[in-house]
């Protein structure tokens, strides 16, 4: 929406493509409370507010399903369910998903007591004990920032050793607030209206335990939604951009999670849409006049 936004204000004819609705990730957070200008407010009203606002702004956003995205010389075809869309410059914002545990509970407790980002939900969880599950950067660096929220963290990890970076590891061993559950994988998440407890198996014993919590963050990585352009990525599939938000082709650029980048928050993708749509602008004067 921001890319949309400032490419219209540049006086580029500008068409967005969405699959379905305009939502993206944090249109599942319950409540968002770190945006600039606005204390709180739910994902999916904050996802509404930034549409109207494209909207009123002259953004054309079009349901389509994007399949391909083919570079032909300077210019760029878009390949949907609803035909073939021709420009000289693409913008990918297409975000990505965290990936799922797949145990029975998460998708009932979404905002409800299961969550994908400490650095939006844990401030909910104020002298509470919650669940972080996983043992690399994100889920460690995550179980730091909770840990000086909630009254206790465990860490549930399938194997007997992190992966985060050891800098990481030495802070979240040095918590006293912070336990480590090892060789264990969450079974299900139970509860009634929120989560209140999760069940536990020991992957070596197959021991199952039962245990009571208010909070499950789940960090078992995140999947971009980039298969769609063929352009340089790294192994996990995020594509890789200049400072300008350009990729290795010419003319296709990339904003927000779909990008390789330090730091999944709304207000860092907002900051590459605007990059992105100046970018595009500059890239689109020079084809036309060079």
């Amino acid at each position: 929406m921001t890319a949309g936004i400032y490419a219209v204000r540049d006086g580029l004819d500008t068409l967005v493509l969405e699959k379905n609705v305009v939502a993206g990730q944090i249109s599942t957070a319950d409540r968002v409370e770190n945006y600039p200008g606005i204390p709180s407010i739910s994902g999916m009203e904050l996802m509404q507010k930034f549409k109207v606002h494209a909207e009123n702004t002259g953004v054309n956003i079009q349901n389509a399903d994007v399949s391909a995205v083919r570079a032909e010389s300077d210019r760029k075809v878009v390949i949907t369910d609803e035909g073939e869309f021709e420009a000289l410059a693409v913008i990918v914002a297409t975000g990505a998903n965290p990936k799922r545990l797949g145990v029975p509970g998460e998708n009932q407790f979404m905002t409800k007591g299961v969550s994908y980002c400490a650095t939006c939900d844990g401030p909910f969880y104020g002298g509470q004990e919650v669940i972080v599950v996983g043992g690399g950067d994100s889920a460690i660096t995550d179980a730091l920032i909770l840990s000086d929220i909630a009254s206790k963290v465990y860490v549930v990890h399938r194997r007997d050793e992190l992966r985060a970076c050891s800098v990481l590891q030495k802070r979240a061993f040095g918590k006293g607030n912070i336990t480590f559950i090892w060789d264990t994988v969450v079974q299900e998440i139970k509860g009634e209206e929120l989560v209140d407890k999760v069940i536990l198996k020991n992957v070596k014993t197959d021991e199952l335990t039962e245990m009571k919590i208010d909070g499950v963050f789940i960090y078992v990585g995140i999947s971009p939604n980039t298969s769609m352009v063929d352009v340089e990525k790294t192994d996990a599939g995020f594509i890789v951009t200049d400072d300008r938000m350009e990729s290795s082709v010419s003319g296709i650029f990339a904003a927000g999670d779909c990008r390789r980048t330090s730091m999944w928050q709304v207000v860092t993708a907002v900051s590459d849409g605007a990059v992105a749509a100046i970018s595009a602008h500059e890239y689109i004067t020079s084809v036309k006049y060079d």
